[in-house]
């Protein structure tokens, strides 16, 4: 008996069976949702990496591109406008009209005394992209005009034109805004490579402590111990009031990292010793050390390889106390000095109450950027951490 037609039909289409060659489109086709079924699988896995990292890297690229985003030179003063709020971006003219493209008006003081701002509705400045403003080298290499945003140049002059101020002015009339993406370049300079140097110089000391004689580690981890026993911060404070205030960006920059390094290295180094000690006594050392390798060879290619993990959690759970010290001194007036920008100093405005109950949004943009820079951070630490270590999320 005949099958019906049609179950003939399909019986006489080629079927695919798994040892038939595949074409090239579709070996690619298959390859790139193998590539990306691993990759959202590492994601789903490694979530707290993913979004540590994520943070992080935001964070620097905002650095970097600092003069980019900034709509106005963080050093340049509008006296006519000091502590005032942020501008409101309207959709909506005076008339009731729909715009497309947000504007803000022109403000004036109307009460000097409490510094209350008026809006003035005769003229409309609109948003634009792309806008020309201050010169300055992109990448320090590329000299340019244009940042990502401003108001649009309808042929008036630079000084008819109002400011727009994503979280208004301090007492000098100078941009907030512009001098938080400014202040993220010193304060996200120094605190990690504070931490970096520190953990480093920790780690050379550490593995010399562990792989050396019983004389060197007693003397190296009282000279830790010691440092462990002094009250970190005020040895900071003091070690920077030994030098002058009025340093360049560059120089106290260079200062604090350095007396990080001097400072921080003693909870690294003990680490590493104990690090050291514990894997110099597994199988694949001792083989190492029976085919005659050299100490160095076997402490660099055998031993921090497998001690880089916890090493790196550590550097990571630093990171935020530098970065935290660092906000404290500009805080305190013996950090980075004005005009020059940081988080630190930029918080100082907070200590008024009065201004504080005024402007808590605007004031606290620094705090809540090192918080959020802090998190990921952890996030990235956590990440880090091994399975055993992390437990179930």
């Amino acid at each position: 008996m005949r099958p019906p037609p049609e179950r003939e039909m399909m019986s006489e289409r080629p079927e695919h069976t798994e040892g038939a060659p595949l074409s090239g489109g579709e070996k690619h086709r298959r390859r790139g949702r193998a590539r990306l079924g691993r990759g959202l699988k590492y994601v789903r896995r490694r979530r707290k990496f993913v979004a540590g990292l994520s943070i992080v890297l935001f964070f620097y690229a905002v650095a970097v591109f600092a003069d980019f985003f900034a709509p106005y030179d963080y050093r340049s003063q509008l006296r006519g406008e000091p502590m005032s709020p942020p501008n409101e971006i309207h959709f909506r003219d005076a008339d009731g009209g729909w715009r497309a493209r947000p504007f803000i008006y022109a403000r004036r003081m109307v009460d000097p005394l409490e510094r209350r701002y008026a809006e003035d509705a005769s003229r409309a400045y609109p948003l634009a992209l792309l806008t020309k403003g201050y010169p300055y080298k992109l990448l320090g290499v590329i000299p340019t005009t244009r940042h990502l945003f401003g108001l649009r140049d309808e042929g008036g002059t630079a000084t008819a034109q109002p400011r727009v101020q994503l979280l208004g002015t301090d007492n000098l009339g100078r941009d907030r805004f512009s001098r938080l993406l400014m202040a993220s370049r010193f304060s996200l300079v120094v605190g990690p490579s504070g931490t970096l140097l520190a953990s480093a110089l920790g780690i050379f000391l550490g593995c010399v402590a562990g792989y050396g004689g019983r004389f060197v580690d007693a003397a190296l981890m009282r000279v830790a111990d010691a440092m462990m026993a002094l009250p970190t911060l005020v040895l900071i404070l003091a070690a920077r009031a030994a030098f002058p205030l009025e340093l360049p960006p560059a120089r106290a920059a260079f200062l604090m990292i350095l007396i990080f390094a001097l400072v921080g290295w003693a909870e690294m180094a003990r680490l590493a010793r104990g690090l050291v000690l514990e894997l110099r006594r597994r199988e694949f050392v001792l083989a190492a050390e029976g085919l005659g390798l050299s100490k160095a060879r076997i402490l660099f290619r055998h031993i921090l390889p497998n001690a880089a993990r916890p090493l790196l959690v550590q550097v990571t759970l630093m990171l935020p106390f530098f970065l935290l010290t660092e906000t404290a001194l500009s805080f305190l007036g013996v950090g980075l000095q004005e005009p020059e920008a940081s988080w630190g100093n930029m918080l100082a405005a907070a200590g008024d109450t009065n201004l504080l109950r005024n402007h808590p949004f605007t004031l606290l943009a620094p705090a809540f950027s090192i918080f959020v820079f802090v998190l990921g951070v952890r996030l990235l630490g956590d990440g880090l951490k091994g399975k055993d270590e992390r437990g179930v999320s």
